[in-house]
């Protein structure tokens, strides 16, 4: 018998301001046919002013724990991905927690980029694995709009704002790949291509929070390639092949990109859940809201294999291979 992390919840939360391509067309020189055929985006949406990225991830969190019918004091651990935090410290996690009411346990943020969920689901993974906890929160919450140059065409139609959730408990398995649970995490990073995807700013170097920085082309290239491979390692290390993935859930930064893995998998376009046309790239949100939305409506039911994948600046990326 093994001990394996079953996600019991899901939970989301969406800014209520939507912006269109057609808003930001009158901004800055773009349009919408032009992002529409380079992304697959059609809008997205934007915090309010004053909304912070607390307030986004701790809605999501209420959602998913609503969702799993647990209560907040049940909650050992708090894990949230993001690359926007509320402050440099403490952990937005923190600012979660004591709003939720469940302090005592271990709460602390992770900083992957658009792998951060991906980041923090594995970390929640192996607590729970090392019998540390029992029921952990992951939960991914951005603020991205923060961060953008809203007069560089080529970065600020690409970006959302948003935050999802999931809630962890440990269960006991057979510890095969028929188990319910996390069947396994796959994580990798790559320092060297620092300058293809970076904000150009933070305390220790400029003392400021800097604007989102990208050479798309070459992030492109880079993407389709490492999210091919941790894909593959993921359904090898579990001794399955591509035809038995119910569900590929990706991280949402470009219909290309998601389009150009899911080729190379030979995973047909029924089988991928696709936000990014509402939402654009939350960053560490996307997957958990594709996720949320695809369980709520029915499309992913108990017992299905769901894989997740994503990259982000670093450069990061990873994969999670989930029977829900």
């Amino acid at each position: 018998m093994v001990t394996r992390s079953v996600i019991v919840g899901c939970g989301a939360y969406l800014p209520q301001r939507v912006v269109t391509n057609a808003e930001l067309a009158e901004k800055v020189e773009t349009t919408d046919d032009w992002i529409v055929e380079r992304t697959g985006i059609r809008s997205r949406h934007i915090a309010a002013d004053g909304e912070t990225t607390a307030d986004l991830a701790t809605h999501a969190a209420r959602d998913a724990l609503a969702h799993a019918g647990i209560d907040a004091s049940e909650v050992g651990l708090i894990v949230l991905a993001t690359a926007t935090p509320d402050n440099t410290f403490p952990a937005t996690a923190a600012k979660v927690q004591a709003r939720l009411g469940c302090v005592g346990g271990p709460a602390f943020d992770v900083q992957a980029v658009c792998s951060g969920f991906v980041y923090a689901l594995a970390v929640a993974d192996n607590f729970i694995k090392a019998g540390q906890v029992k029921t952990a929160l992951v939960i991914g919450a951005e603020t991205f709009s923060r961060i953008l140059d809203w007069n560089d065409r080529t970065t600020c139609v690409l970006f959302g704002d948003g935050a999802g959730a999931v809630v962890l408990r440990a269960e006991e398995a057979a510890g095969t790949n028929r188990d319910r649970g996390i069947l396994s995490t796959h994580l990798h990073s790559d320092g060297t291509q620092h300058d293809l995807l970076y904000v150009d700013g933070g305390p220790s170097s400029t003392q400021t929070v800097g604007h989102l920085r990208m050479t798309g082309r070459e992030v492109f290239r880079h993407a389709v390639v490492n999210l091919a491979q941790v894909v593959k390692e993921a359904i090898e290390a579990n001794g399955l092949t591509a035809s038995d993935i119910d569900w590929l859930v990706p991280h949402q930064a470009n219909k290309r990109i998601i389009d150009g893995t899911a080729k190379k998998l030979n995973v047909s376009a029924e089988r991928v859940v696709v936000t990014v046309e509402r939402h654009a790239n939350t960053s560490a949100a996307s997957i958990p809201l594709a996720l949320n939305e695809a369980v709520k409506d029915g499309r992913i039911q108990p017992g299905q294999l769901v894989l997740l994948e994503a990259m982000g600046g670093g450069f990061t990326w990873g994969s999670a291979l989930v029977r829900m």
